[in-house]
């Protein structure tokens, strides 16, 4: 035995070089053709023969190439210290990303705990009994056991490994899922932010205007209570005036739901950062320099943490075909036992009681009723269609920064032609009111203009609003933040040590 036992130690060993049952897994070589960018372009003055604003081509393109670089703590370059404040604390308080991080824990240790197929599993059992024999008056004597048995499974057909192979991809798929969570979280903290600021922005707008028509009602009625105003101006007036005022508890709603979003994505009770997110002592908005993507490459596709997550479960269902073809083939086990037993005897533990085996043992189904053939095919076509699925998350990959881009660089468009607007409407405030007081016009004139001046301020600001907001859909899209990401920073401290 003592002979045996370098040799079974050999060959457990060497089994790791064995050829295991099932395919290999490589990552699918797909083919993705290249097609422009839905780029609007960067606005100029000149107009086509359209009438649309002609967008700057070569030298007079003057927008910044989104780089690596910038994707990684995008928030941090709009230079605003409150939502630097509100990332940090969601990263490290956000319950659906600590929800993440512990499946990802969940996941690590499953991992761990597949490796013990390749260790020999020991059990100790102890047992007392009884026994009574013959008729009338019966005999007895007493059985006691105490054993130490162990059981080791040779992985000669590797199913041990295919399932240690589809746990570690696994394992790797909770990982590229918390760096998902990641993104979305700081997408979801940086969306909610400037849809925040927007609405102040408009409440603000709302604000201005509703004292500048309040000024122009108190002129007309003091005018009719002197006798030479128009008492139909003076009602004209008040309901433009009442119809602005009613838009402003609309929009303090809001600002309130946008307030109780952010505390929660924040990690905090809602009603706890209304101080922190009131607004701004001055107007601001939060556009970055005009950015353009140069092109649109398949590795970076294959970075972002939603695909690698298709594709850890494509690899982790390609190993789980092998798991189901080993029950194919026959299962190899040294086991063996030691231990004491005797009969009848006061005392176990004697030289007399003691007892030890060890041999190899084979296990091999030969009919199952077609359950392994089905289990195989059940592997095959759940790996099919995890290869589907991998593909069809590098599409949506590719339609996320098409539809992000197309909405960025035409809301540019959108926005200079708004701009143009709202300077119009503001003259043409001022031109109707002096018509009107020289007689010129009637007051229909003015709330026409005052109600479009209105309307074009607060479509300007929603609009400065957007660009922001579709850039940050563009950093998403192209996994945006995840160089950032806290757990790569102590993994690289870890490395550096």
């Amino acid at each position: 035995m003592a002979a045996l036992c370098p040799i079974l130690l050999a060959a457990a060993a060497g089994c790791s070089w064995l050829p295991s049952v099932g395919p290999d897994y490589e990552e699918p070589a797909l083919q993705v053709p290249e097609y422009s960018l839905p780029d609007a372009g960067q606005p100029t003055s000149n107009l086509t023969a359209t009438a649309e604003y002609k967008p700057a081509e070569g030298a007079d393109d003057h927008r910044i190439v989104v780089s690596k670089d910038m994707l990684a703590l995008w928030w941090t370059r709009f230079n605003d210290p409150v939502l630097e404040s509100l990332v940090e604390g969601g990263v490290s308080n956000n319950v659906g990303y600590l929800m993440a991080q512990r499946r990802l824990e969940a996941a690590s240790y499953e991992l761990l705990g597949s490796y013990a197929a390749f260790l020999p599993k020991f059990s100790a059992s102890g047992s007392w009994s009884r026994h009574w024999y013959g008729v009338g008056d019966p005999s007895h004597y007493n059985v006691r056991n105490a054993a130490l048995d162990g059981n080791w499974e040779i992985d000669i057909f590797g199913g041990n490994r295919r399932k240690c192979e589809a746990a570690l991809a696994q394992a790797e798929a909770a990982h590229w899922t918390v760096k998902d969570a990641w993104v979305s979280l700081t997408t979801q903290i940086g969306e909610t932010y400037i849809n925040l600021r927007t609405t102040q922005a408009r409440i603000e707008v709302a604000r201005t205007n509703l004292v500048l028509q309040s000024e122009t009602y108190e002129i007309l009625k003091s005018r009719l209570d002197s006798g030479i105003g128009d008492e139909l101006a003076v009602n004209q007036c008040a309901y433009v005036v009442d119809q602005t005022r009613a838009k402003i508890p609309q929009l303090l709603a809001e600002e309130e739901r946008y307030k109780n979003e952010l505390a929660i994505l924040a990690g905090e009770m809602p009603g706890s950062l209304h101080d922190f997110l009131k607004p701004l002592p001055e107007r601001r908005d939060w556009l970055l320099a005009p950015q353009k993507v140069a092109e649109l490459k398949l590795d970076m596709m294959r970075g972002r943490p939603d695909v690698k997550v298709a594709e850890r479960g494509l690899a982790a269902q390609m190993a789980s075909i092998g798991v189901a073809k080993a029950d194919w083939f026959p299962k190899l086990y040294i086991t063996g036992s030691l231990g004491w037993e005797n009969k009848g005897k006061t005392r176990l533990f004697t030289k007399e009681s003691f007892f030890a085996t060890l041999g190899p043992a084979v296990s091999w189904p030969i009919f199952q009723g077609g359950a392994i053939y089905a289990n195989v095919k059940a592997a095959e076509a759940r790996t099919a269609e995890a290869a589907l699925n991998y593909e069809l998350a590098i599409e949506n990959a590719y339609k996320d920064v098409r539809n992000a881009y197309a909405d960025y660089t035409n809301e540019y468009l959108r926005n200079k032609s708004l701009a143009g607007a709202v300077k119009a409407a503001t003259d043409a405030v001022t031109i109707s009111q002096d018509l009107y007081k020289n007689g010129l016009k009637d007051f229909n004139n003015v709330l026409d203009a005052q109600r479009s001046r209105l309307q074009l301020e607060e479509e300007f600001v929603v609009s400065r609003g957007q660009i922001t907001l579709d850039l940050i859909k563009l950093y998403k899209s192209l996994g945006g933040g995840l160089a950032a990401d806290p757990d790569d920073e102590a993994e690289e401290e870890e490395e550096a040590e």
